[in-house]
Parts: structure tokens; sequence; C-alpha cells
């Protein structure tokens, strides 16, 4: 435990920080999840619809500070292109 009162208010911010941060990790996840069963189904509507909310969840968790920026670009282009697949076949 710290000593001084200024890190011990430090401490209850990170936990109350790192809460919030497994909230949004835990949702960015859970989009994802629910995009790749649209995709493995073939399901072409509901993997448009997913992407474009897993996108805008991956974006929001970009500008919180909670996802790198180059991490989400990266999953972003890889469901574009699991995304482009299912509308090839």
């Amino acid at each position: 435990m710290p000593n001084i009162k200024s890190a011990e208010k430090r401490v209850k911010i990170i936990e109350k920080k790192t809460l919030e941060n497994k909230a949004v990790k835990s949702k960015v996840r859970t989009f994802i999840k629910k995009f790749k069963t649209s995709v493995a189904e073939g399901n072409l509507e509901n993997a448009q619809k997913d992407y474009i909310e897993v996108v805008s969840v991956m974006d929001k968790a970009v500008s919180d500070g909670v996802i790198h920026k180059n991490s989400a670009n990266r999953k972003k282009a890889r469901f574009a292109k699991m995304l482009d697949t299912l509308k090839a076949n």
C-alpha cells in the first residue's frame, strides 16, 4: 500500500479506469465474435451490418485510448478482407 495520500488516490483512480477499460475490451471482443460468426455462417447481410458495428466500436475504443490505433486498423483491414471474400463467394 502506498504511504502518500496522493498515491492512495491514484491507486483508486487506476482501479476504476482498469474496470472501465476491461468493459470496453469485452464489448469489442463481443462484437468481433458476433461478426466472425456471421461470416462463418455465410450470412452476407448480417456480416455487413456486424462489420459496421465492430468498426464503430473499435474506433470508439481507440478514441478512448483502450486499443492502439494500429492494432484496430490491422483488425479492421482483416475483417474487411473477410467480408470481401464472403461477397465473392
